[in-house]
């Protein structure tokens, strides 16, 4: 380890947001009123479990109301401290300007390990969680909405939505108090892939412009490019499987808890999840060379790296080693900001979580309009598109025949012009708007300022100006 201290990740983010805004023309009052976190609610409570009473630790924190109701997931793990809430808060208030999804900050963590209760178990835990934050409007379709983060999903939203509905049960808005629901209690499709489609998305992106690839030092498309991603859980498993299947990448390396596999050749990722869902990790899986120490691939030659499972795995201690050209953060805050640096000086390309992971709560934000307006994407449209369609269609038809061998139409043209978009397409196609729109902001606020050396440094600079501006509008 270097001598210099390694900043913690709540450092970290107010390392970077410090320097971009230097950059920047704000009142002084007003950049800490940014900066700052407004409040953080600490519980402890109660659950009779196994024959005696176990004490749980939660947090919900808020850190910007510029926006309302503010957003932002709840995870459950044993790492989960006030300090990681508050600075997951702030990247969510920063995540929402950037992608200008209309909500402030917020964040919530459980310190517990979910591996060691059963479904039951946890049920009673969430469920009592959820009753100390929604007693206190810390969870409310209006006010503050939750969604999944690391260590929980679909069920234990599922959970929340019903114990809100239990304790307001005259809300008819209720199902919108948290995103990330099941399909058949209230969610959206295309949720559960967001985060991941959202990294595929962004690295289109960064590819259709090569004036950034070439600042990483690559060319062409994703085609063929050498890919390494560090947690398959969620987010690291959809990246990864939509950049083999649809974008033609090669997935040289992936890193697990228990360790890695490497295979110059290409894994394929479909078999090594169902590996790892049924023998718990990646240590036997058949193919690939595999070591303990997985860690060490994340040095390995590579064209991108995806970091997509805790902070910090890209630090001091191993970022002058670290190969590859361009990293793209699906997990949040990754990188530290002494990895950073060095990174940088290097000639590395970043493209920030605030921005690359932004998949998720762009979706959660479809998913909450869908609620409040208690109707379905595309329920609306779909068939009258599809009825204007048959027009154009019946009229090549007809020229068809009446040109005969001159003149064909392409097979299934037919079947795919005739499609309406359901919610599916129509999520997929507001995300992908979304990631595109986001990136030619930073982009061009990384080429337009000569004192903007990085696609971070530029992230920062868009959402704390559009913050800005939301708080000036409220005579701030």
């Amino acid at each position: 380890m270097n001598a210099v201290k390694e900043p913690s990740f709540r450092e970290s983010v107010d390392l970077m947001f410090n320097r971009a805004v230097a950059l920047m023309d704000l009142p002084p009052g007003l950049e800490e009123k940014i900066r700052v976190c407004n409040a953080t609610y600490t519980v402890r409570f109660g659950v009779r479990l196994r024959g005696k009473l176990h004490t749980f630790t939660g947090y919900r924190s808020v850190h910007s109301e510029h926006m309302e109701p503010v957003k932002g997931g709840i995870r459950f793990a044993m790492g989960v401290n006030q300090d990681e809430v508050e600075a997951l808060a702030a990247l969510m208030t920063y995540k929402c300007a950037l992608v200008d999804a209309p909500f402030g900050g917020s964040k919530g963590g459980l310190r517990i390990d979910p591996r060691e209760w059963d479904e039951h178990e946890l049920e009673l835990i969430t469920r009592r969680f959820a009753y100390e934050l929604i007693k206190r409007d810390l969870i409310n379709p209006a006010q503050n909405v939750p969604a999944p983060d690391m260590g929980t999903g679909e069920r234990e939203m599922a959970w929340i939505a019903d114990q809100y509905k239990r304790m307001n049960t005259t809300d008819i808005n209720g199902r919108a108090c948290v995103t990330g629901k099941p399909i058949n209690g209230g969610g959206i499709q295309g949720r559960t892939e967001a985060t991941g489609r959202g990294v595929q998305y962004a690295l289109q992106e960064f590819f259709r412009y090569p004036e950034d690839t070439k600042a990483a030092g690559l060319s062409g498309k994703l085609d063929g490019k050498r890919v390494i991603v560090q947690g398959l859980g969620n987010v690291g498993y959809h990246a990864a499987k939509f950049l083999q299947e649809e974008d033609g990448c090669k997935i040289t390396a992936i890193i697990e808890r228990d360790g890695g596999l490497m295979d110059e050749d290409g894994l394929d990722v479909e078999a090594v999840r169902n590996w790892i869902a049924s023998h718990g990790g990646v240590d036997g899986y058949p193919k690939g060379k595999y070591i303990r120490d997985g860690a060490k691939y994340l040095e390995n030659d590579c064209d991108i790296l995806i970091p997509a499972a805790m902070e910090g795995v890209i630090n001091m201690s191993n970022a002058a080693n670290i190969k590859a050209p361009l990293i793209i953060e699906a997990a949040n805050g990754p990188v530290t900001a002494g990895a950073d640096d060095i990174l940088r000086a290097k000639g590395c390309v970043i493209i920030p979580d605030m921005y690359a992971n932004a998949g998720g709560v762009t979706v959660s934000y479809f998913e909450w309009v869908k609620n409040l307006s208690h109707i379905r994407f595309g329920r609306l449209g779909r068939r009258q598109e599809e009825a204007r369609h048959q027009l154009i269609v019946d009229e090549l038809q007809r020229l068809d025949a009446h040109l005969g061998d001159k003149w064909v139409m392409t097979p299934n043209f037919k079947q795919k012009y005739l499609r309406g978009a359901g919610e599916l397409e129509l999520v997929r196609s507001g995300l992908d708007d979304t990631m595109r729109a986001a990136y030619q902001a930073m982009r061009e606020t990384w080429h337009s300022r000569e004192d903007v050396e990085d696609l971070r440094t530029a992230a920062y600079l868009v959402s704390i100006g559009k913050v800005a501006t939301s708080y000036r509008a409220l005579g701030l």
